[in-house]
């Protein structure tokens, strides 16, 4: 279980509480992006295993070094009686809503996905949906799947689909390039619409300029996989 995070300290602590719960057996990664808050030190207290940058890196380049560390830990398993690794990625301000990522990794260990993506039943904030509409064409240009939740970064994996994807693009692009490279593969992609919360930004100066990056994240994403 790999947990994104940036100065997260408000909510890390229930979201790691709230996956402890609902995944009481699992090894879980908090890939911190150079946080200036107590993120890293909370995530430490509960447990987790902090893969830290020591400066702002961009999502999907602070992701990628914890979820090779899941991978190796799960190739380094030599327990036959284990259920096939599933890798669940999330998000640290999920809070307590984490705790209802379970039917991600039961569609993939049931095999009715490869990826299983949470579409976020009530929407929380957003601007005018020009980045989350480029994801969206960006994702159906490259590898023709339609999706809901093109930019959920919350999502479940089976063992050759995340290495299939890795490493993951840059910035905000990673869950779009995530998307793209897994389909290409030939990894079969659901979306399952579940009530979980996080931290959304409003249409404020702020906000807007979150969704700018996304956006420039997203274009580098597309042009990169013609």
């Amino acid at each position: 279980m790999v947990v994104a995070a940036y100065n997260e300290a408000d909510r890390i602590g229930a979201t790691l509480a709230a996956l402890a719960s609902a995944f009481p057996s699992a090894l879980v990664w908090v890939a911190d992006d150079g946080s200036t808050d107590r993120t890293a030190e909370i995530a430490r207290g509960a447990g987790a295993r902090v893969v830290r940058s020591e400066r702002v890196i961009g999502k999907g380049g602070a992701v990628t070094p914890a979820a090779r560390q899941a991978l190796q830990e799960a190739r380094a398993s030599t327990d036959e009686d284990l259920a096939p690794a599933v890798f669940v990625l999330c998000d640290g301000d999920l809070a307590e809503s984490a705790g209802r990522l379970g039917p991600l990794a039961d569609a993939v260990l049931e095999g009715q996905a490869d990826v299983a993506v949470a579409a976020f039943a009530r929407r929380v904030g957003g601007g005018l949906g020009l980045a989350l509409g480029f994801a969206r064409w960006a994702i159906a240009q490259r590898c023709g799947l339609q999706t809901t939740a093109p930019i959920s970064g919350q999502r479940a994996l089976s063992q050759q689909a995340l290495e299939n994807v890795l490493p993951l693009a840059h910035g905000y692009g990673m869950e779009v390039g995530m998307t793209i490279d897994a389909v290409r593969a030939g990894n079969r992609v659901l979306e399952i619409e579940l009530d979980l919360a996080h931290r959304a930004s409003g249409r404020t100066l702020s906000g807007f300029a979150h969704r700018s990056a996304q956006l420039v994240d997203f274009v580098r994403v597309y042009l990169a996989r013609r």
